[in-house]
């Protein structure tokens, strides 16, 4: 294996790794004996299982308590992180590195966020990922930690350039392309798992019904359940070709709430008939495709189960539906447990104990490891839980450790990285997925696309909301920058997500000067100053092309401007593809995913799912 070169952590030599893994290797020893071979009509359960269970016979009670949590922790080292990151582990954890965590609690997963520093490259993300698993094989006993990342692409993602990004979820679902979508994740994966990520909490399986849904909308494939369907599936084979677990979310369907969970506790009202031919047809199309994990909501559906809990505490709903009616015999892991949606009804030492006794396999993310990992060994302890309840979940979770071939082979190389990560090819797949995305709503007269003789200085005005992880970013500069790049003379003036009067004069001062405005607008409302901006940029007489770069529901408020275009996100892939699409590099191929109402009356559609403008 290529020794690494790119930080502290290098990858350990074959034999050092042979050495690390012996005891694991040992107990998954499967007997080849002629008898071994002999029929077996109904075998107790298969052999794999029976040297997992043996390598869980060997742990700990504390051992196999460690193996249900997944966990956070700051630093981009698993031994030397920076100062500012070992005060915020001793403060939130109690211990001061990623290896002092796995020591410590004996950790089955690690959740990698960019907030935590721990995605700052991809070799750094290498050599953490490497020192994690090297800290934990050291242990008497030790496994190999799943680690994750919720790796969505569009608005959410941890890792960033030069890994590849790729457009969200609504985009994908706007170009309808299931090989698209296949692809997103299979190159995806491929990146993820050279980084030493095995488990991406992806794709979104949520049907986003309600326009005023605060934190899935664009994270969601769309509004029709079908297509959403064929879309996670497709999105889920890729994945998982490549070696990394998929995750479906946020069971039993997050697309109807105007509530964000992280803040409040959202009630979906789905009667139990509309959740089955709604919410639930994209999991049972994840299932079908071999998904090897599902994502629970901290949400409460009370035609699924009346008893107030939210659906990550709830027997009925984890265990009878998902488990019993859907078949489903993959890991259930909660969402974070330190959301508000979880946390309302019971303290924090009683959600894990809840959890486990509702089915789920791994606890991601408390907000005190101490008091959730007490209280679960507590609760075993006390009798409330079952020594053979954990177990239960260990076997899963192992069994996906074995799947991944981390119990074999946990640790990655420089070589991989160079070799895999961000390529060229995976980057050019990137911007031809994207370019089947843009949806053109509004075209009056021709407007688009933008002739560089007639119109070639353009300005660019509008929002630019924090760039997601490891974009260039702001959206208004590459835009600018990407339609200087086919020819045209684009300056960038950011007016911001609520311009101030000032703003929008000087705003309409520059557009006077320019042959065209392009306006990036984000989540418009009626009362959104943006909308003003957009009124009296039109009012100038300028043409006017505005982008949405997050909702595509913007245009029922902005119906007087020349051309209207949806990009579904303001990452860099999403907007050049855009610019390519105003320049008419390239002709706008997508139909939305979800239907618009009419801003004056919000129970008319004014555009409906499958419209899209080309040229």
């Amino acid at each position: 294996m290529h020794e690494s070169s790119t930080g502290s952590t290098a990858s350990p030599s074959r034999r050092t790794l042979l050495a690390a893994t012996a005891g694991v290797t040992a107990a998954l020893a499967v007997s080849t004996t002629p008898a071994a071979h002999a029929a077996e009509p109904h075998p107790a359960e298969p052999r794999d299982d029976t040297a997992l269970r043996a390598l869980i016979s060997r742990m700990t009670l504390e051992e196999k308590v460690g193996q249900l949590f997944v966990m956070r922790v700051y630093g981009h080292s698993a031994t030397a992180p920076d100062q500012a990151d070992i005060d915020a582990n001793l403060s939130e954890i109690g211990v001061r590195t990623a290896a002092e965590l796995v020591a410590k609690y004996r950790v089955g997963g690690i959740i990698y966020f960019t907030w935590a520093h721990n995605t700052r490259t991809p070799h750094q993300i290498a050599d953490l990922s490497n020192g994690i698993q090297k800290a934990s094989l050291d242990l008497p006993r030790g496994l190999p930690v799943l680690i994750s990342t919720d790796q969505e692409h569009g608005i959410v993602a941890r890792v960033g350039k030069p890994a590849t990004l790729f457009p969200g979820a609504m985009a994908v679902g706007a170009g309808g392309s299931r090989s698209a979508a296949h692809a997103l994740g299979r190159i995806s994966g491929v990146e993820l798992r050279a980084i030493g990520i095995r488990q991406d909490y992806s794709p979104v399986a949520d049907v986003n019904v309600n326009p005023a849904n605060p934190v899935i909308g664009v994270r969601s494939f769309g509004a029709d359940p079908d297509a959403v369907a064929g879309l996670v599936a497709a999105e889920v084979k890729g994945y998982q070709e490549s070696g990394v677990a998929a995750t479906a979310k946020h069971f039993p369907g997050h697309g109807d709430t105007a509530v964000d969970s992280h803040f409040g506790f959202p009630v979906i009202t789905h009667s139990r008939e509309v959740w089955q031919s709604l919410d639930a047809v994209p999991f049972r199309a994840a299932v079908r495709a071999g998904i090897d994990s599902i994502m629970t909501a901290h949400i409460m559906v009370p035609a699924l189960d009346d008893s107030g809990d939210p659906a990550t505490l709830s027997h009925p709903i984890l265990t009878g539906i998902l488990r019993g009616e859907l078949g489903y015999d993959g890991v259930v892991v909660t969402d974070s447990l330190g959301m508000e949606g979880v946390r309302q009804k019971y303290g924090d030492d009683r959600v894990p104990v809840l959890a486990l006794k509702a089915g789920v396999d791994q606890l991601l993310n408390p907000p005190s490891l101490d008091i959730a990992w007490n209280a679960v060994l507590n609760a075993v302890r006390g009798g409330e839980l079952t020594e053979a309840r954990l177990d239960e979940s260990i076997l899963r979770v192992l069994r996906l450790k074995a799947k991944l071939n981390l119990l074999d082979d946990p640790y990655v190389s420089a070589r991989g990285v160079d070799r895999k990560v961000g390529t060229a090819a995976h980057r050019k797949a990137a911007d031809a997925i994207a370019d089947g995305t843009t949806t053109l709503l509004l075209n009056h007269g021709h407007l688009l696309p933008l002739s560089r003789r007639t119109h070639r200085n353009v300005l660019v005005v509008g929002a630019d909301p924090a760039s997601p992880s490891g974009t260039d970013g702001p959206p208004t500069t590459v835009l600018a920058a990407a339609l200087t790049e086919v020819g045209f003379a684009a300056s960038a003036l950011s007016t911001g997500t609520a311009p101030s009067a000032a703003t929008i004069a000087r705003a309409v001062t520059a557009a006077r000067d320019a042959d065209a405005v392009v306006v990036a607008t984000y989540n418009v409302t009626a009362s959104s100053s943006q909308k003003s901006l957009v009124t009296q940029l039109v009012a100038t007489g300028v043409p006017v092309v505005a982008v949405a770069v997050r909702n595509p529901y913007d245009v029922a408020q902005l119906q007087d401007v020349g051309a209207f275009l949806a990009s579904y996100s303001w990452t860099d892939v999403e907007l050049r593809a855009a610019a390519r699409v105003i320049a008419g590099r390239v002709a706008p191929g997508g139909r939305l995913p979800v239907a618009v109402q009419r801003a004056d009356d919000p129970a008319q559609v004014l555009y409906p799912i499958g419209y899209g403008l080309s040229y």
